[in-house]
């Protein structure tokens, strides 16, 4: 006996590839939600306000990309490069070697962001979101952001199936390489909640 599905091909691979998402994000998502112990922030309130204002505008750029508003995620991006420079750095009290790393990182932040505007399509401006999402998230782990917590989510299907991550301050997926193609697609891998 032979069967047909009356399914086309490509409608059954996205069922698939969304059911694939959604239930891995309802598992991870449930083990990854609630936070350990509350972290250490232990530098300056200047430093930690003008890291809560550049955290502000980086949620603006991906509240854009989940939008797909490229005019809005260019505005968004410049504000994010205009706090970003004036983080105050030198105001970690911190070993030299340590700041440096700080230094070349908020650096490189903003270098990708002097970029953001020039790519020409959304593809090219979430692939730069990306790698300040991953940029930024190593500057709050070295550093702390007194009073919040910081949700690190993950993509598996972005780029590819190549995956990529981005941060949030809610625990709610949004996600910012899909949009509304697939809103709720992804995962909370980890959960920073700082003092």
């Amino acid at each position: 006996m032979n069967f047909r599905l009356g399914v086309p091909v490509g409608t059954l691979c996205i069922a698939v590839a969304l059911f694939g998402c959604q239930s891995s994000s309802t598992r991870s998502g449930e083990e990854a939600a609630a936070p350990a112990a509350a972290l250490q922030a232990p530098y300056s309130q200047v430093y930690y306000d003008s890291l809560q204002t550049v955290m502000q505008a980086y949620y603006q750029l991906s509240d854009a990309l989940v939008k797909a508003d490229s005019a809005a995620a260019n505005v968004a991006a410049a504000s994010l490069k205009q706090h970003m420079d004036s983080l105050p750095v030198s105001s970690l009290q911190m070993d030299s070697s340590h700041l440096n790393i700080i230094t070349g990182t908020t650096g490189s932040i903003s270098a990708e962001l002097a970029g953001f505007e020039g790519e020409k399509d959304l593809e090219g401006k979430r692939s730069s979101f990306q790698m300040v999402s991953d940029m930024l998230f190593d500057l709050v782990k070295n550093t702390g952001l007194k009073g919040k917590t910081l949700y690190h989510q993950y993509c598996p299907m972005a780029f590819d199936d190549k995956g990529a991550y981005w941060l949030s301050e809610k625990p709610e997926i949004l996600n910012p390489y899909f949009g509304d193609k697939m809103l709720h697609c992804g995962e909370t891998k980890d959960t920073l909640s700082y003092q």
